[in-house]
């Protein structure tokens, strides 16, 4: 039995979890038949960026991080169409799952932790319209998004110096300032997930 195969479902060796919708996703197989966005949402919503050492009264969550990196590739490339924006919103998403471990950490695990989360966002990807896999030039521009996202949560909410930061994460990616404002003061676990939602649906549909 290979490592991606499920194994038989015992009380002692359960590879699924239950989500509030009641759908039961599989870690090892998951199908996109069970994956929900209301799920994602509500789970992302309450999982925190940068083990939590950032300021505010909020937790940073990873839904209000994946809000930023569509909102750092709009200011980029305004003309996307929704689709690509849609699948910025999506990158995070199998941490809804799985949890956000911080990048020091996924190298320590190495290609465990990967193998999940790539089938994670295969199914989430399929669920919503999506490649299983997207192209490289897209992969490229999200995570372009995503380095800018973490310039601004290093510097705004995490004690990075400006010089440590761009070192790290490459340069700032310029919002307004009243987007800045907007995206990187922490909220509550409920705006979280709310705005997440109504982004989602204007996206998808």
């Amino acid at each position: 039995m290979t490592s991606a195969t499920p194994k038989p479902n015992t009380a002692s060796n359960r590879v699924w979890q239950r989500m509030l919708s009641g759908r039961r996703l599989d870690l090892l197989d998951p199908s996109p038949l069970d994956v929900e966005f209301a799920d994602i949402a509500h789970g992302l919503a309450r999982v925190a960026r940068w083990n939590g050492q950032t300021s505010g009264a909020h937790i940073f969550s990873v839904a209000q991080h994946t809000l930023l990196v569509e909102a750092v590739m709009r200011e980029k490339n305004p003309r996307i169409d929704d689709r690509l924006r849609l699948a910025a919103l999506l990158h995070d998403a199998p941490e809804y799952v799985i949890g956000d471990m911080i990048s020091p950490f996924k190298a320590v695990i190495g290609e465990s932790y990967k193998g999940v989360e790539r089938r994670l966002l295969s199914a989430i990807h399929l669920r919503f319209g999506l490649p299983a896999e997207l192209d490289d030039a897209i992969e490229r521009q999200i995570k372009a998004a995503d380095r800018g996202a973490a310039y601004l949560e290093a510097t705004f909410l995490a004690g990075f110096t400006k010089a440590e930061a761009k070192r790290l994460f490459g340069n700032d990616p310029g919002l307004p300032a009243p987007v800045e404002h907007d995206y990187l003061t922490p909220w509550p676990a409920g705006k979280a997930e709310k705005r997440l939602l109504a982004r989602f649906k204007a996206l998808h549909g």
